[in-house]
């Protein structure tokens, strides 16, 4: 296994064994959106209409839930430094990190949606793209959460400080999914907002490592 694999295996086995972080996060994703019908009322049409955004910032909020734990465990027990010192390059192993945040996190959180915008009375014909656009979207999450993360490590109760850092970069990411979701209830193309969440996937993928590799550095010196 490259050590690429390696570090997102680790970190998914972590994540499932560790105090079941991953399990509290989806736990928290389907009780939040169920609370909306409940506090909303039975008006299928405004269920409908505010279906899509209910569903994405619950999945961004479920999604920042776990993003303290990217970094933090692995700082205080001395991991980081070494993989800092290990061979493959920090900008690979924060991408490693971020995968694996996505694949706890992000994806259980799209698969669900779909069930969840039952809940919401989401039109069944929307279900396609809100899936496709949960799959370009959430791993922006989790990338751009990593920059919070490692801005924050070593930082008690950064919690805070990291939900003021990551939300308003997740706005991009939050609207076209959302609008791409809407767009196709309202029988109109959903690819514009598509290809704008592919692009900022693109920029995550280019810039995020960089940047949170940076920060590691800066907090490890």
């Amino acid at each position: 296994m490259s050590p690429f694999l390696a570090v997102i295996a680790r970190d998914v086995r972590l994540a499932l064994r560790q105090g079941g972080g991953s399990y509290w996060t989806l736990l928290f994703f389907v009780l939040t959106v169920t609370l909306f019908p409940l506090g909303v009322g039975p008006d299928l049409a405004l269920l409908a209409r505010i279906g899509p955004g209910v569903l994405w910032v619950v999945a961004l909020l479920a999604a920042m839930l776990s993003l303290d734990r990217m970094f933090q465990a692995d700082y205080e027990d001395g991991s980081l430094e070494l993989l800092a010192l290990a061979p493959l390059p920090l900008e690979l192993t924060v991408l490693a990190k971020a995968a694996a945040h996505w694949l706890t996190t992000g994806l259980p959180v799209t698969l669900l949606a779909p069930a969840l915008g039952f809940l919401l009375a989401v039109d069944v014909t929307a279900y396609p793209i809100l899936i496709a656009a949960m799959l370009l979207g959430t791993p922006v999450l989790s990338l751009v959460g990593s920059i919070g993360a490692a801005l924050t490590v070593g930082v008690r109760r950064g919690g805070v400080l990291l939900s003021l850092l990551v939300i308003p970069l997740y706005v991009p990411a939050l609207i076209f999914g959302a609008l791409a979701v809407e767009a196709t209830l309202d029988g109109l193309s959903p690819r514009p907002h598509l290809l704008l969440l592919g692009a900022d996937l693109l920029v995550a993928l280019a810039l995020t490592p960089w940047a949170a590799a940076a920060a590691l550095r800066l907090n490890l010196e």
